[in-house]
């Protein structure tokens, strides 16, 4: 468990009474979320509680119908999500969005060079970028990847292309990271790799982790927030979660 607390440690991302409707449909009902420097927020509920509507919330790739959100002291709300990315929004998807025909190495260079766009330089081959270069050759360090960055990335394994998504995701230079179901279709060992890696990323970062896999979430998760249609149930520790009769009954089962 990481040991910054919400009282020591800065508030990255402050999201408030987020709602979205779709006609009469309430996807997401005024849920409240805080990202904290140095801690994984943990996302749970079953399939339609509104987890993935939320993280596009955040990220702006989904209008509010109500609500607010605050990245890094500013009021992002009616931001898109591509000035939300350059003000250090970072999100990875629940489908692989790598170029499969391009080498790791590529696909990272890319994602730095979103960092430092020079379109006055239209006249320079942006493979010759020695800051995105250099940039995305110490994310793929960071993150374990550099012995296959000449490799296409449409040869990876599946565990190797979810973690390519997170270094282009980490190449934009991101504070707050929004993960949505990183692990989705990993073995056990693939599975640990990333746990291990997520970790390692948290003292740097805010994240929020919107996740299936109980036994990884219970393993990481500094916070865990649970919905069940639209609406938030519980939020707590891990420990807090567990023992919470609402959440046992909504959704544990077997962890209760």
């Amino acid at each position: 468990m990481n040991q910054l607390t919400a009282s020591n440690a800065p508030i990255y991302l402050k999201a408030k009474q987020l709602t979205r409707r779709w006609g009469g449909l309430i996807a997401v009902n005024n849920v409240d979320i805080e990202l904290v420097l140095g801690q994984i927020h943990a996302v749970i509920g079953t399939n339609g509680a509104g987890k993935s509507t939320l993280i596009n919330l955040i990220s702006g790739e989904i209008p509010l119908s109500s609500g607010s959100v605050e990245l890094l002291g500013q009021d992002v709300t009616s931001l898109s999500q591509p000035a939300r990315a350059k003000m250090g929004l970072g999100k990875s998807y629940q489908r692989n969005t790598i170029f499969l025909e391009l080498t790791v190495m590529e696909n990272c260079r890319l994602s730095a060079q979103s960092r430092l766009q020079k379109p006055w330089q239209f006249w320079q081959n942006a493979q010759n970028c020695s800051f995105s270069n250099e940039y995305a050759k110490h994310i793929l360090d960071k993150t374990g990847l550099s012995h296959v960055m000449e490799r296409p990335a449409g040869l990876l394994s599946h565990g190797q292309k979810r973690q390519l998504e997170v270094a282009m995701c980490l190449a934009t230079d991101p504070k707050v990271l929004l993960l949505d179901e990183p692990l989705a279709g990993m073995g056990a060992d693939e599975t640990d790799r990333m746990l291990n890696f997520l970790t390692d990323l948290r003292k740097d970062h805010a994240m929020m982790l919107v996740e299936h896999d109980m036994d990884a979430v219970f393993k990481v998760a500094d916070v865990i927030t649970v919905m069940v249609n639209g609406s938030v149930i519980a939020k707590g520790s891990p420990s807090e979660v567990r023992q919470d009769p609402q959440v046992q009954s909504a959704y544990l089962g077997e962890h209760s």
